[in-house]
């Protein structure tokens, strides 16, 4: 019986002695220092492409004028942002027959995302060739930065084609 609760002894010694040292181990390493960021809210902002912002509805022609100048984004204080990314997306409106050769009004898309403003020479040629009323020219995603170098979404960008 001595020879037991020896033995449970040397076990309750050794589990005391490991959670000690555990804790110990645990109580030296110094708390991670947490830096408060500071608050700062996000301007009103407005796109640009031309002189236009925003949504607005335009004739074909001045779509296809304006679908080669690069994209801006300014806040309320004329402050510049640097556009670091965006969509694009082209609306065509065409027409599709069935098979007993009705032909019906149908709409297409062009998409892709982009890093550099304005856009593409093959995408300014291919809108100002074919751009036609009831079309959409639309930039979505448009990722700026402010002068201080922090990346915040901008307001969408929508040309409806009269």
């Amino acid at each position: 019986m001595n020879m037991i609760s020896m033995k449970y002894k040397s076990i309750f010694v050794v589990l005391l002695s490991v959670s000690l040292g555990i804790q110990a181990n645990a109580q030296t390493k110094p708390a991670p220092k947490v830096t408060p960021i500071a608050k700062y809210k996000v301007p009103k902002m407005s796109t640009l492409l031309g002189q236009y912002k925003d949504s607005v509805g335009l004739p074909a022609a001045d779509a296809a004028a304006v679908i080669g100048s690069p994209l801006r984004v300014v806040d309320e204080k004329k402050v510049v942002y640097t556009v670091t990314s965006y969509q694009f997306l082209y609306k065509k409106v065409g027409v599709t027959e069935t098979e007993d050769g009705k032909v019906l009004p149908a709409t297409s898309i062009s998409s892709a995302a982009f890093t550099q403003t304005p856009l593409p020479a093959i995408w300014i040629s291919n809108v100002k060739e074919l751009v036609k009323k009831g079309e959409e020219l639309f930039f979505f995603d448009i990722i700026a930065k402010d002068p201080q170098g922090r990346p915040m979404y901008a307001p969408n960008l929508k040309i409806t084609v009269l």
